[in-house]
C-alpha cells in the first residue's frame, strides 16, 4: 500500500478532502521521523514502537574481490511490532496455514493417494502397523500363496 493509497482510504471513511487527508497523514509521517532523530524512540500503542539503534563499526568482506572492507558505525530504524499487530499478523498466518491445508486435503481426495507404501487393510478392514495385509509381511502373503 502506498501514501497515496492510505490518503484515499482515509479520506472516504473521515469524509475530508483527498489534498486535506494528505496534508495530515504527512503531518504525521513528520512528526514520527522528527521524533526519531530527537528523542530516537516513539511507542504507539497497539501499533508498536519505532527506535533509533548504533551499529557498531565492524569488519567486513567484500563477497565479489575478497577484499577486507571496514564498516563504518552507523544509526539505523528498528521496528518492533505491538501485542496486537502481532496477534492479528499471526491470525493472518493460521488462517492462511489452515486453507494451504484444505487444499492439500482436496487435491488428496481428488488424486488419491498415489504412494506405494500405504498400508492395505488387514484382517479387520484396518491397515496394521506394519503396513502389510492381514499382518502378514509380503514375504509370507506370497509363500501361502505358493502353496
Amino acid at each position: 500500500m502506498t501514501k497515496k493509497e492510505i490518503v484515499k482510504t482515509i479520506s472516504e471513511e473521515i469524509g475530508l478532502t483527498q489534498l486535506k487527508t494528505k496534508e495530515i497523514v504527512q503531518k504525521t509521517f513528520d512528526a514520527i521521523v522528527d521524533t526519531l532523530v530527537q528523542d530516537e524512540r516513539i511507542e504507539l500503542r497497539n501499533f508498536g514502537v519505532f527506535e533509533v539503534k548504533k551499529r557498531a563499526a565492524r569488519k567486513a568482506r567484500n563477497p565479489r574481490t575478497g577484499e577486507k572492507v571496514f564498516v563504518p558505525e552507523k544509526f539505523v530504524v528498528t521496528f518492533k511490532p505491538g501485542k496486537e499487530m502481532e496477534e492479528r499478523v499471526r491470525e493472518l498466518e493460521r488462517k492462511a496455514n489452515e486453507q494451504a491445508a484444505a487444499a492439500v486435503a482436496q487435491e488428496n481426495a481428488a488424486t488419491g493417494p498415489t504412494s506405494p507404501t500405504t498400508p492395505g487393510p488387514s484382517a479387520n478392514g484396518a491397515p496394521s502397523a506394519n503396513g502389510t495385509l492381514g499382518g502378514a509381511s509380503a514375504y509370507e502373503a506370497e509363500s501361502r500363496s505358493a502353496t
